[in-house]
């Protein structure tokens, strides 16, 4: 009989790794706050149950489709910490598995709505290497003390093939008719949009072997797909260009950056990507080094890339532009000899939290305070507000200007997808969303606000008008859905999970994006409780049975 003996060795060394982890770390749950209960992860639902209790009515002209948001999920009942000789190490609140909540809209014979709810993991290969153990595996690594972190790296490697769990759980696009969840530290991962089963990720037929960003955008005209990827390596910052058809890789670059930073988001125009460098923005590089996941600490300046589509590291026009922590591009577009970025901008980073040692209820609560207007102090540091920035590219002149105010913070934008990438007259956003609220404990009433934006730069903030929630009551995974025949850039609905802390009950509401500050047009009381997630997306599905 021939005896493998690599894999034997392989298997055996495994084995005492496991058995060393057994016994050397101990996994324990991270408590959650009473403010925090909506944070807890739910089992999946199963089969797909039909929603009834529909207050008001699903306009006629409303889409058939799907909804869907994606979020973390713990699979074992929420975020670990682990406790060893070496000192402890946690988790993070962006931690958790993937999962997808989707509703989906349909018409029967008689022209009658039919709606229904779905939730389903999403089944990354290392939530199935958890799943097969029915027990945590990977130890955390992002926060902690320095030894533990640098040993918990090491025997994840050396374990499980990679340092961290790739998670799926922070949004969820449409491409070429294809569904992907993402989560900015590995490949997509596609998923049926009928069944919500998790699929093969997504490498562009082998020519993408990297992380890829949470938020692509299509570009205006061509449907191609914008993309970049960090990595805590070098290359440390990519920028691809997918096809209209998501068979082709047409461009890849090396942007060729010093360090590792989490770039979240990119933008598009016309012509041009953008790239958004900020220093407080978190450093990935410690990671692999062992240090803990922290703001980056250089008193560098934050700057701005404008990049031709299929331009080099060479032809990137930077502009230095004031220290900012922009997770999320509003929009991009060209006017004239200016390039116009629109995101939600705070003066630091909410990702990880407070250094180690720190309180964190403290640091949260006092970050989402707006005592301080412009929050460079003891407060208001992470409220965010919506920021314009004007980049000329033929003089190098840098305009800047916060268009809505501190009373409150924005975040989680979104717009008609048929702007992108376009000059455009509205935008819409999350206001006190709901991790400000679970968080802190010091918010009461949630909203989404829709900007009116001004033409010219001006001392003015921009128009706002919000849609007002009950006390206690907060949504997620916004997004804009346009009316079928639609004309007019706000010719659309807006979609969001909601949830209401007192009665413990979570929603779908539906808001005409024309009578923004109007009651909902129906509100659907969902069958079981919607943790709250990051972002989502409507995909219309025409005449599926």
């Amino acid at each position: 009989m021939k005896i493998d003996v690599s894999q034997s060795m392989k298997n055996t060394s495994r084995k005492m790794l496991d058995a060393f982890v057994d016994s050397a770390f101990q996994f324990v749950d991270q408590p959650l706050l009473p403010s925090q209960s909506n944070l807890a992860p739910v089992e999946e639902i199963g089969e797909a149950v039909n929603v009834n209790a529909i207050e008001g009515e699903i306009p006629v002209d409303f889409p058939e489709g799907v909804y869907i948001r994606n979020g973390s999920n713990p699979l074992f009942g929420g975020l670990k910490s682990t406790v060893s000789s070496f000192g402890k190490t946690n988790q993070i609140w962006v931690e958790g598995e993937g999962m997808l909540h989707a509703l989906y809209f349909r018409k029967n014979a008689s022209g009658n709505w039919i709606v229904s709810y779905k939730n389903k993991f999403v089944e990354s290969e290392s939530f199935k290497i958890e799943k097969e153990r029915n027990m945590p595996v990977f130890l955390p690594n992002l926060e902690g003390d320095s030894l533990a972190i640098l040993i918990s790296n090491l025997i994840n490697a050396l374990r499980l093939g990679t340092i961290a769990k790739h998670y799926q759980n922070v949004n969820i696009f449409y491409h070429s008719r294809k569904l992907y969840a993402t989560g900015d530290n590995y490949l997509p991962q596609e998923v049926d949009i009928s069944t919500l089963e998790s699929l093969d990720y997504w490498d562009v037929n082998g020519a993408w072997d990297r992380p890829f960003t949470s938020h692509p955008k299509k570009a205006p005209g061509s449907g191609e797909l914008v993309m970049l990827g960090f990595d805590g390596m070098k290359p440390y910052c990519v920028v691809g260009v997918i096809s209209a058809d998501g068979e082709k890789l047409l461009h890849k670059v090396d942007l060729k950056f010093n360090r590792s930073v989490l770039n979240h988001d990119i933008g598009v125009t016309k012509n041009y990507n953008v790239i958004i460098d900020h220093p407080l923005i978190v450093d990935i590089t410690r990671v692999i080094k062992g240090g803990q996941l922290m703001k980056y600490e250089e008193k560098a300046t934050a700057r701005i890339g404008v990049m031709p589509r299929y331009g080099s590291a060479e032809s990137v026009k930077w502009f230095e532009v004031e220290p900012n922590c922009t997770f999320h591009i509003v929009n991009c577009f060209e006017d004239s000899n200016e390039v116009v970025v629109r995101g939600c901008k705070a003066v630091t980073a909410i990702i990880p939290g407070p250094d180690w040692g720190q309180d964190k209820f403290e640091w949260f609560s006092k970050g989402f305070k707006s005592d301080d207007a412009d929050g460079l102090t003891e407060s208001g540091y992470l409220l965010h507000r919506v920021h314009e920035w004007r980049l000329n590219v033929a003089t190098g002149e840098v305009k800047e200007k916060y268009l809505t105010g501190a009373d409150c913070s924005m975040d989680f934008p979104f717009i008609n997808e048929d702007v992108t990438g376009l000059k455009h007259k509205y935008g819409y956003t999350q206001v006190i969303d709901s991790l400000a609220s679970s968080i802190s404990g010091i918010c009461k009433y949630g909203s989404v606000a829709k900007l009116h934006f001004n033409e010219e730069i001006n001392e003015q903030p921009v128009k706002a008008e919000y849609h007002k929630f009950p006390e206690n009551t907060f949504c997620t995974g916004s997004t804009f859905v346009p009316k079928q025949g639609g004309v007019e850039e706000d010719d659309g609905l807006i979609i969001t999970f909601v949830h209401n802390e007192e009665r413990n009950v979570s929603q779908v509401y539906i808001i005409d994006a024309k009578k923004f500050e109007s009651d909902p047009i129906a509100i659907l009381t969902l069958p079981q409780r919607v943790p709250y997630g990051h972002h989502g997306v409507f995909v219309s599905m025409p005449n599926q049975a």
